[in-house]
């Protein structure tokens, strides 16, 4: 009813109309009183204007019946007149049939779409955009859902652009080929989207003059098109467009590319070339529309101030290229052996290169470099003792030759998902890039980025343990080149090495043969200037030895030889790795044996063309399957027939440098899940004769299950409580630390993720050691493993309870007790006490006589793992009560403070006296070569002192022995012993290093190194120290003068240069110093204080240099207000880079809510600005700069992938969110703030700027409400320009927004 009712208002209003219209004109009237009185019968109707029901009526009776002048110039006259909107309007499909009609069209929309666009259409708002929507059928084409009145505005634009284009290219009989799904509007003759009276002339052909204007029609649309798109409202209008349906504006980039494709080959084109290239242009400028502010005013000089550049780049990163620093840190960061990662390296690698390159608005080519100068600096930069369970240059080795190479593959594979609707030409340069050089294309880019790595002869010189592996590239290249000199002719295929040639190579080759191994680049890189030159051949009279793998895929047997060889050769293809698992899988037990030890040697260390293949197959080896008609209750004595395989893996996978590899992949969360059935099978058996190994090799029950055992907790803070809450300034900020819940979380989502993903299922199914992941791991599936977790957490968290004498772990316990108190009877006295033996046992329970002395008790691992915590109990108090001769006490716990300190005077504890004082002098040596003064630990004259279990404990470690086989054991001890120590109010660690020099002494740089950051976990001074070091390192006495720029700066200055001789080389770098002590800070907020506030005193500084330059006739001696900018910038780069590293995502969070809130907010010595209008807005220059970038770091500048957002970017749409509504907020005056309002506006359009500049997806997650209410203070602040960007970055929901805005 409803809807016949609206047809005959409709049909009335129709009537009424077109009777007045006709009277009107009968009485000659001209058109602009015919359409008041158009208008007059619309508002008798009660009905506003412009009215779309009065477009409808017009349009309906324009053509065929009624197609006459004075309804043409009545319609124009209502245009021109508001009384009709212009998007009311559309011309029949029918142009050429009626080129009349499309010829006034065409004028029309030339003149009115959008002259008389407005917002001030009151109440009809709402139905114009529902008429245009049922007109052009908007809602269905765009897949809006909701069409309101801005986004009918703008999808108009867009329709008519492209129907205009549409007509051009089918009356230029062209074809097209579109992915749109709605096809052409035009083409083909169009599809009819009005209700139109077609009784029209029929299609006439002898016409000249209508011919004549079918050819003009369809060159006077590409003018209309050109002259609607050169409008600035247009083009923001098809920004909005492009931004938040790239999809649809890629149906337009179609079209473009339709007639550029043509445009040679067609000679009526060709004659519209002019016409053309202004409309490509104009596109060009929608696509690329950026904040243009004002340069010729301060703060528009300030966010848009350059890019940094690499084409001045030197070695030791100073200058310009400081910018990059950001890599350099992160890679040396990776290299802190005490510290696993849950997440690939090069995730994070990957998500950090794409952020500095849109930050530094760089070149592919300059990105890829500055990453390989990076590496190639972290490995020349080997500052580690050589001596010392640490990482060492193969972890380093594996980051630039394994890990780059990755990360470069992941940029790779992300310009091919991308669909470029241009494959060459106008557009393809400003799609999806913003180089604007030559550089553009990503392959390129890396290839140049190559090429230029030759200028740094320096970084390119092997160390002396790779260099035969140098050589052997740089040979395989020169046989390549000269072979195929000598008649080859395919570029992909490399020969067997028969020649005689010999080359030497340098870091280049081993980069290159990395690219190649991934499919970067072709070997077409051989011939490349001066990579193989005739200097560099000669000739040997040795041949050249085949590679032991070729002679392994030749079927030789795996004898001892072949074996030994293989061990100490990395194998370098797929096909070598497919046959050694296939052998590790199927083969014998000698040679199951004998592929588990290859696979963990050379190839897993430095493979590094495949080793990220050799880490997951080590990883899957952990996780044999279990077979079919294997019973639930038999998969423990099923895993007994895997023991040798098993021991081989784990001993071989323990090392340092492996254990750090495996992190760098990320991998930590997979082998975490593949010990813990292991750690459970093996520690509920008892063992028996019956589980030793068949093998020659022998292998235990106890052995296996140590050694995985201590690898499993080496993979989390096994020390720490789960949540550690460290106490901070102005309340808690949880630390997050790893866990075996957390690990096991990240193993899950990964899974998860891998089922979900096709594409991600694809890519395994093509890697030929995948299988298909199997079900998610809980610790509830490991009962044995999950009681001893919980059992830690509550040994860590409070002291311990007591047991009834009938508990079975009280038993066990006394069984111990037993051992130990018999043995200690046999080997003599334990103590002047002569109760010291009948106590010690729990409760006084009495010792059985029947079990020899010497006979250790036969139980599964987990039990004796459950009683130790008491069994330490009982003789820590049996010691401290001096029941037990501390000479005897070999094993402690520490607790909650309750044990008193007993003195190291070697009587009762070994005496660190020979040694501490030197020990002690060399700490602070090597603090004050970084610019860190302490005072001495120790009051003269007193006996050093130790907690009596960290007394035991270090009594205990320095019993160990120290050879390589058990480093299982030295990566568990000495972790728990420098956290014991540095928990420890007492300064413990110079205590221990001297004792431990005197037991290793090879270790003693590597100990003192280690004491060396014992004073900052509790000397707040000793930290602020060190950061403002670090500052004055990076920075050099000045950040802008250019003869400043020195090797004792930049990235040098900050983390050392020069690979290290024997021994440690002072100065120590305070970089170096500050990345492997700042996770060690407890009070995080002050640190964050201490970083903030520096970046503000040297913002100031810089600012003092622009204001003081001396006579003003002297020019050259002040330095330009972009150079200050620049070192702004560089200032602020730093202090990101150490706030990220010490604290990570809590600290950038921390940061945005309370840190830079409070500066802001305060009075007295914090307030903010008051030292000149140039320093104000530096400062507040250098605080937006600071806080972007931050994010940028911690958080991706655009969409990351699904792992990198679990850990580091779910938090950013919330904490932007709270920020911008504190910006708002103050904008707005309803918060009052103690800060120079200069400083305050220059980092709130700074921030603004630099945020929608760098960080557009950033602005989707803010509230609508905020971003009005933002850009109208913006306004107010006469930054329209910036209000018109930070809206537009809005996404969908902005578009009515920006329309209002604009209109």
């Amino acid at each position: 009813m409803e809807a016949a009712e609206g047809g005959g208002l409709e049909a009335d209003l129709e009537r009424r109309v077109m009777v007045a219209v006709k009277a009107a004109e009968e009485r000659g009237y001209p058109p602009l009183l015919r359409a008041v009185e158009a208008a007059r019968c619309v508002q008798e109707r009660g009905l506003g204007l412009p009215n779309p029901e009065l477009g409808r009526v017009l349009v309906s009776n324009l053509c065929f019946a009624n197609n006459n002048p004075s309804l043409w110039k009545l319609l124009d006259q209502t245009m021109a007149s508001c009384v009709v909107s212009p998007i009311h309007f559309r011309v029949t499909p029918h142009r050429r049939t009626q080129p009349e009609a499309y010829r006034l069209y065409l004028d029309l929309v030339s003149r009115y779409a959008l002259s008389s666009l407005s917002v001030d259409a009151g109440s009809c708002r709402d139905k114009i955009a529902k008429s245009v929507d049922d007109a052009l059928q908007l809602s269905d084409t765009y897949g809006v859902k909701k069409m309101d009145f801005g986004h009918a505005v703008v999808l108009f634009i867009m329709t008519v652009i492209t129907s205009l284009i549409d007509c051009t290219i089918e009356d230029y009989g062209l074809r097209l080929v579109s992915t749109d799904k709605h096809g052409s509007v035009c083409a083909n003759g169009g599809k009819q989207l009005m209700e139109l009276d077609v009784k029209g002339n029929s299609y006439d052909k002898r016409n000249e003059h209508r011919e004549h204007l079918r050819r003009t029609n369809a060159l006077l649309a590409v003018e209309v098109a050109e002259k609607i798109s050169s409008n600035k409202k247009t083009k923001a209008f098809l920004h909005l467009i492009h931004i938040n349906m790239p999809e649809k504006f890629n149906s337009l980039l179609q079209r473009l590319q339709t007639i550029e494709s043509n445009i040679l080959t067609s000679e009526s084109l060709l004659s519209l070339s002019p016409i053309l290239n202004k409309l490509f242009m104009n596109i060009k400028k929608a696509m690329s529309t950026e904040l243009l502010l004002n340069k010729h005013q301060l703060l528009g000089a300030l966010a848009d101030a350059g890019p940094c550049s690499l084409n001045s780049c030197n070695s030791s990163g100073a200058g310009r290229d400081a910018c990059w620093i950001p890599i350099d840190i992160l890679m040396e960061n990776a290299m802190d052996g005490k510290h696993l990662y849950a997440i690939s390296a090069v995730e994070v690698l990957t998500e950090l290169t794409k952020t500095l390159k849109v930050i530094n608005q760089a070149s592919w080519q300059e990105t890829f470099q500055a990453l390989w100068v990076s590496a190639l600096r972290l490995v020349q930069r080997d500052r580690e003792p050589l001596e010392g369970p640490i990482p060492h240059l193969d972890a380093r080795l594996c980051m630039l030759l394994s890990i780059v190479p990755l990360a470069i593959v992941a940029v790779m594979k992300e310009e091919l998902d991308i669909h470029y609707p241009v494959n060459n030409g106008f557009l393809r340069s400003n799609s999806h890039e913003n180089d604007g050089n030559k550089f553009s294309s990503r392959r390129h880019g890396l290839m140049s980025s190559l090429k230029m790595l030759g200028q740094f002869p320096a970084l390119l010189l092997p160390p002396p343990s790779v260099v035969n592996a140098a050589n052997n590239a740089a040979t395989k290249a020169a046989v390549f080149v000269s072979n195929y000199k000598a008649g080859g002719n395919n570029l992909n295929v490399v020969g067997r090495n028969d020649s005689p040639i010999k080359a030497v190579g340098n870091m280049l080759h081993l980069i290159v043969e990395a690219c190649i191994a991934r499919n970067l680049i072709d070997t077409s890189a051989y011939f490349w200037p001066g990579y193989v030159g005739p200097s560099a051949l000669s000739r040997d009279s040795t041949s050249v030895q085949d590679s032991p793998w070729s002679t392994f895929l030749e079927g030789a047997p795996l004898n001892g030889s072949l074996k030994n060889s293989l061990m100490v050769t990395p194998a370098s293809s797929l096909v070598e790795l497919e046959k050694m698992y296939h052998i590790a899988v199927n083969g014998s037990e000698e040679e199951k044996l004998a592929a588990a030890k290859i696979l963990c040697g050379a190839s897993l260390v430095r493979g590094w063309n495949v080793q990220e293949h050799v880490v997951h197959i080590v990883v899957k080896l952990l996780s044999p399957p279990i077979p079919p008609d294997s019973s639930a209750s038999g998969v423990g004595n099923y895993l007994i027939g895997h023991m040798p395989v098993l021991s081989a893996i784990l001993f071989g996978v323990s090392c340092v440098d492996i254990v750090h590899i495996v992190s760098l992949y990320g991998m930590v969360p997979e082998v975490a899940a593949a010990l813990m059935p292991l750690c459970e099978a093996f520690g509920s058996l008892t063992p028996l004769s019956s589980h030793r190994s068949s093998t020659s090799e022998e292998s235990s029950v106890y052995t296996v299950f140590s050694c995985a055992f201590l690898f499993l907790i080496r993979l989390w803070k096994f020390y720490k409580p789960p949540q550690e809450h460290c106490i901070a300034g102005r309340g808690g900020s949880m630390r997050m630390e790893l866990t075996l819940d957390y690990l096991l979380l990240m193993r899950n989502s990964r899974i998860a993720l891998q089922n979900s993903s096709p594409v991600d299922r694809t890519v395994n199914n093509m890697d030929p050691f995948y299988s298909s992941p199997s079900q998610p791991v809980y610790i509830d599936s490991f009962p044995k493993l999950r009681a001893w977790y919980f059992q830690n957490q509550a040994c860590i968290a409070s002291i311990l309870s007591g047991l009834c004498s009938k508990n079975p772990v009280h038993q066990v316990a006394n069984k111990i007790l037993s051992m130990i108190c018999r043995k200690m009877s046999i080997t003599g006295p334990v103590s002047g006490n002569p109760s010291s033996n009948s106590s010690s046992s729990i409760s006084g329970s009495p010792v059985s006589a029947s079990e020899d002395s010497f006979q250790r008790p036969m139980l599964p691992a987990w039990e004796i793992l459950e009683a130790v915590p008491f069994v330490l109990e009982a003789l820590l108090t049996a010691c401290a009560h001096g029941r037990l001769s501390s000479r005897e006490l070999t094993t402690a716990e520490i607790t909650r403070g309750i044990w008193k300190p007993v003195p190291m005077n070697g009587i009762d504890w070994p005496s660190p006296s020979p040694t501490l004082l030197s020990t002690e002098s060399e700490i602070k040596e090597i603090l004050a070569s970084a610019g860190v003064h302490i005072k001495s630990c120790y009051p003269r004259g007193m006996p050093p002192m130790l907690p009596l279990p960290m007394a035991a404990l270090v009594s205990l470690t320095i019993t160990f022995k120290l050879d390589k086989s058990m480093e299982y054991i030295h990566g568990v001890v000495g972790q728990a012993l420098e956290n014991c120590a540095t928990g420890c109010t007492w300064p413990s660690m110079p205590i221990i290093g001297a004792l431990w020099t005197q037991k290793v002494r090879r270790w003693h740089d590597f100990i003192v190194l280690s004491c060396s950051r014992s004073p900052f976990s509790r000397d707040k001074d000793a930290v602020a120290q060190l950061i403002r070091s670090c500052f004055a390192a990076f920075l050099g006495p000045s950040v802008v003068g250019g003869s400043h720029i020195t090797a004792h700066r930049g990235v040098n200055g900050l983390l050392g240069q020069f690979m290290s001789d024997q021994g440690v080389r002072l100065p120590i770098a305070p970089g170096f110093l500050y990345l492997r002590t700042c996770r060690t800070f407890h009070d995080t907020h002050f640190v964050n204080e201490v970083i903030f506030k520096l970046v503000i005193e040297w913002a100031h500084k810089l600012a003092n240099e622009w204001a003081s330059g001396g006579p003003a006739h002297l020019k050259s001696s002040r330095i330009s207000l972009a150079a200050a900018a620049s070192g702004v910038q560089q200032v602020a780069t730093l202090g990101t880079c150490l706030l990220c590293i010490a604290g990570g995502v809590e600290m950038v969070q921390v940061l945005y809510e309370e840190t830079l809130p409070t500066m802001l907010l305060s009075a007295g010595g914090e307030k903010l600005g008051g030292a000149g209008p140039i320093s104000n807005i530096l400062q507040g220059y250098a605080m937006a700069y600071m806080l972007i970038l931050c994010g940028a770091l911690v958080w991706g500048v655009g969409n990351t992938s699904p792992a990198y957002t679990s850990v580091f970017s779910s938090r950013r749409a919330r904490v932007i969110g709270i920020h911008m509504d504190f910006v708002t907020g103050a904008v707005e005056g309803n918060i009052i703030l103690r800060c120079d309002p200069a400083t305050w506006k220059a980092y709130v359009s700074c921030f603004v700027g630099l945020l929608v500049k760098f960080a557009p997806a950033w602005v989707h997650e803010v509230k609508q409400e905020t971003l009005r209410k933002l850009a109208s203070g913006l306004r107010g602040w006469h930054e329209c320009d910036l209000a018109l960007s930070l809206l537009e970055r809005g996404g969908p929901s902005s578009m009515t927004t920006v329309v209002e805005y604009m209109l």
